[in-house]
């Protein structure tokens, strides 16, 4: 029987899920800075809203249509559900109890979900042991970065810390249930995923918080809103659907892996942090894991009798 090829990556996949990274790096930091002047459920609606309406300004300025098909849409609404609304509202309202450190420890299960699911849900991304290493060595890697102490929090706050697993489970399943969508537009996929959370959003938002009793947010708050609309979600899902069709769910989602570098880059380039060693010792970790899921530094190695 003909096994089915492995999806892999090449340099240009790479390029795209570190610039991936590099926009969802802020996600965290733009969340715990509107909290503070927004609750969960309508930070969560006015994330979803803005980056919809910005790509249906994009969709119509390059001359492109929305799909019509029932099918289509009804897919769009599962894909905004367990993609946009559950993770995003759960997330959200787990960073009012615990840190944003400790969330995107947590937030990087979610490969470890994608091998595990994978496994069992797709013909062309089998768990081999590299792989099971590769994915162990970058969480590790994950929390030796942000700091071990941020795993102080576990045990408290336990619900709070459920949902933000919960949330990385979510982005697993999706991960692999929008692989159908690989023969439409990576910005049209994003469109009708946020439309259709944007209006499943919005009773549930306006029910539970009543956002028209709320005071004004501040600079600092609407900022981060739109920070995390446009660049963390808006155009970081385009470059998701692309990333989804050509290197498959495992590959993609490798990027909780990478969002710790590149939050560590920005903080450096836009706040003046300075590199300590544990970010090295945690950068080194992650590479290596990421270098056994790609197989071909492994397979070189291997060539030059090196292994």
């Amino acid at each position: 029987m003909n096994k089915t090829p492995a999806m892999t990556m090449g340099t240009a996949q790479w390029a795209m899920l570190v610039t991936l990274s590099l926009l969802w790096g802020g996600t965290f930091f733009f969340i715990e800075v509107a909290l503070d002047d927004l609750p969960p459920l309508t930070l969560v609606l006015l994330r979803v809203a803005l980056a919809a309406v910005a790509l249906h300004v994009y969709i119509f300025a390059t001359g492109r249509r929305l799909p019509a098909s029932l099918r289509l849409w009804g897919a769009f609404a599962v894909m905004g559900l367990f993609n946009n609304l559950v993770p995003f509202s759960l997330i959200s309202w787990g960073q009012t109890q615990i840190s944003g450190s400790l969330a995107s420890i947590l937030n990087a299960t979610t490969p470890i979900w994608t091998v595990l699911l994978a496994q069992w849900l797709t013909a062309d991304e089998k768990l081999t042991g590299l792989r099971a290493v590769g994915v162990a060595l970058g969480f590790i890697g994950v929390a030796v970065m942000i700091g071990i102490e941020a795993l102080s929090g576990l045990g408290g706050a336990l619900l709070a810390q459920l949902a933000v697993v919960g949330a990385a489970v979510c982005y697993a399943s999706t991960g692999i249930y929008g692989r159908r969508f690989s023969g439409i537009r990576p910005s049209q996929v994003a469109t009708g995923q946020l439309t259709m959370t944007s209006v499943m959003m919005l009773p549930v938002a306006l029910a539970v918080d009543r956002p028209w009793t709320l005071p004004m947010p501040s600079a600092a708050a609407i900022g981060a809103i739109f920070g995390l609309a446009l660049a963390s979600t808006a155009v970081a899902y385009i470059l998701y659907f692309r990333l989804l069709a050509s290197s498959g769910a495992v590959n993609l989602l490798l990027v909780t892996f990478l969002i710790p570098i590149s939050a560590t880059a920005l903080g450096m380039g836009l706040l003046g942090e300075t590199l300590q060693a544990q970010h090295l010792a945690g950068m080194a970790m992650i590479a290596a894991g990421l270098a056994a899921i790609d197989g071909r530094p492994v397979a070189w190695l291997r060539r030059r009798g090196r292994l």
